[in-house]
């Protein structure tokens, strides 16, 4: 859902390229930009004479635990526990003054 707000993508106030809208804006168009914030997932920045006041984002559920919070997201490729075929320094039998 694409409105025609006068919505602006600005770094300069430090807003991280989040969409910005002016207080009176957001006023007269609240529940469509709540709609669709929540549809497309966007942050959007609410400024007042200028300056960032606000933040409009996504609703998400906490989850009860942190455990497994990424599964499905990262993929193991290999053994990450397995020996590394590197030489160390520490057993190369070089010290830092040899080093430095």
């Amino acid at each position: 859902m694409t409105s025609d707000i006068a919505m602006k993508t600005d770094n300069s106030i430090g807003t991280r390229g989040a969409k910005i809208v002016k207080a009176s804006e957001f006023k007269a168009t609240c529940l469509k930009l709540m709609d669709e914030v929540a549809e497309g997932g966007e942050e959007i920045v609410i400024t007042k004479n200028g300056r960032p006041v606000s933040r409009l984002v996504p609703y998400r559920e906490k989850p009860e635990s942190l455990l497994g919070i990424d599964r499905g997201r990262v993929d193991i490729h290999g053994d990450d526990l397995a020996p590394v075929a590197a030489d160390w320094d520490a057993e190369s039998g070089n010290n830092w003054d040899d080093v430095l």
